[in-house]
């Protein structure tokens, strides 16, 4: 499983302007919704209720939001990178400006569990996360994303 099998370029939004947590969520959902043609609010609420277990904020400014949903046929990725960075519980109590929303069929087990691993490690290269910071359009991130520089050594 390729990083490009999880998302699309159209799947991108490099300046999303939420405010809060609870936005973020929402506008990724209502494009998760778009690319799947699942109900957003199913995607949103599914998302939600994995948050109230514990915050997805990794830390750096990344959160990886991720649920499961019955009627999802593929797992599907949706990136964001915020405007200006807001809340998120995460674990280093810093906000957060890239969010990777991952939803995958409900039993998806290992193959979920493999992409989720495979955005934390693309997400754990500081090269990379700079460069997504600093990129300019969906078509610049989507290119990092299937060609990520290499991880230190």
């Amino acid at each position: 499983m390729e990083l490009e099998d999880l998302i699309r370029q159209d799947a991108i939004l490099p300046q999303l302007k939420a405010s809060s947590k609870k936005q973020v969520l929402q506008e990724l959902a209502q494009k998760a919704a778009e690319l799947t043609a699942l109900d957003e609010r199913e995607i949103f609420d599914t998302v939600m209720e994995r948050e109230r277990l514990g915050s997805t904020g990794v830390g750096n400014g990344i959160a990886i939001p991720h649920g499961k949903l019955a009627a999802l046929d593929k797992i599907t990725g949706v990136f964001g990178r915020l405007a200006r960075p807001v809340g998120f519980d995460a674990l280093d109590d810093e906000p957060v400006d890239l969010v990777f929303l991952l939803i995958a069929p409900a039993g998806s087990g290992a193959d979920h569990l493999k992409a989720l691993s495979k955005i934390a490690r693309l997400l754990r290269n500081p090269e990379m996360v700079a460069s997504l910071r600093a990129s300019q359009d969906a078509a610049e991130i989507y290119s990092l994303i299937k060609s990520p520089p290499p991880a230190p050594a």
